[in-house]
């Protein structure tokens, strides 16, 4: 049986796992959060003391933690790379920048192992229903060998190329759109808030018009409650944003839609709401507004 070792049991990360379960993989799993452990136990996982305990003998080692950094630390330091078996390939499968991730590609397949740039989008709901969509840049035989992991997780899988970090960009343009769309709708309800039409009916009569949008729809409800539960946190886009311009850096690429959309979730951030769901990036235009 294959074994995988999944790092990073969080809102998305959790739900990646029990699909993977579900579909009659081994998975053993760390997270920091007990309760996180705790659900994949009672989802028949096994949970781990440890990254490097995690990684013992796996096979596949996924990693959906929070940035590139922690991703260096799980393997490199902690020494997650060096528990897995000598031939394991490492997907990893957080946002990071594609200079970052080609950085930890010549790491780990400089041990003889096989690494996998694997970026996912979806959120919370395409963790949990198993419809990711999945990018992945890696050598033709790596990628074939890992397609039912990622089956178990996504119903969009894409092989990008074969050169750490192209899928990385993919996601990086994913997340530039993602970021503005969010800000543009607060922006729209800042002005129907402002003016006094009410935000549930703007919200409903947006949905049906040509200014409607995936993101609308999904984001709308919960921007418009005064404190909803986090699925994406504002903080994730203050990440995700600033690899976007961080790119635009490297490229010389104009992006003043994603510099603006970064300084307002950046502004939120700074006033302590971190941790709010990204949604609530309309606090920043409630603020300019003075309400």
């Amino acid at each position: 049986m294959t074994k995988i070792a999944f790092i990073g049991l969080g809102s998305m990360g959790g739900p990646m796992a029990r699909n993977l379960l579900k579909h009659s993989f081994e998975v053993r799993g760390f997270d920091i959060a007990s309760k996180s452990l705790a659900d994949l136990q009672a989802a028949g996982g096994t949970p781990a003391a440890s990254a490097a305990g995690a990684c013992a003998g796996a096979n596949f080692v996924v990693l959906m933690v929070v940035d590139a950094a922690q991703a260096q630390m799980v393997l490199f330091t902690n020494g997650a790379l060096a528990a897995a078996l000598p031939d394991a390939t490492v997907c990893l499968m957080a946002t990071c920048p594609p200079k970052s991730v080609e950085s930890i590609a010549a790491r780990v397949t400089a041990t003889g192992r096989g690494f996998i740039d694997a970026p996912v989008s979806g959120g919370t709901a395409g963790a949990t229903a198993g419809t990711l969509t999945i990018t992945a840049a890696a050598p033709q035989s790596v990628f074939e060998a890992a397609q039912p992991i990622f089956k178990a997780m996504g119903d969009r899988v894409f092989h990008i190329g074969e050169r750490p970090g192209q899928a990385a960009v993919v996601k990086t343009v994913n997340q530039l759109l993602c970021g503005v769309h969010i800000a543009v709708a607060a922006e729209a309800f800042s002005l129907a808030e402002k003016v006094g039409v009410d935000a549930a009916s703007m919200l409903d009569i947006l949905s049906g018009t040509s200014a409607s949008s995936w993101m609308l729809k999904d984001r709308g409800p919960r921007m418009i409650m005064d404190d909803p539960e986090a699925f994406s946190t504002v903080d994730i886009f203050v990440k995700d944003l600033g690899i976007v311009l961080e790119a635009g850096r490297e490229t010389k690429a104009a992006l003043p839609f994603a510099a603006l959309s970064h300084q307002l979730f950046l502004s939120v951030s700074g006033r302590g709401d971190g941790q709010a769901d990204d949604s609530q990036v309309i606090r920043a235009y409630r603020a300019l507004n003075g309400e």
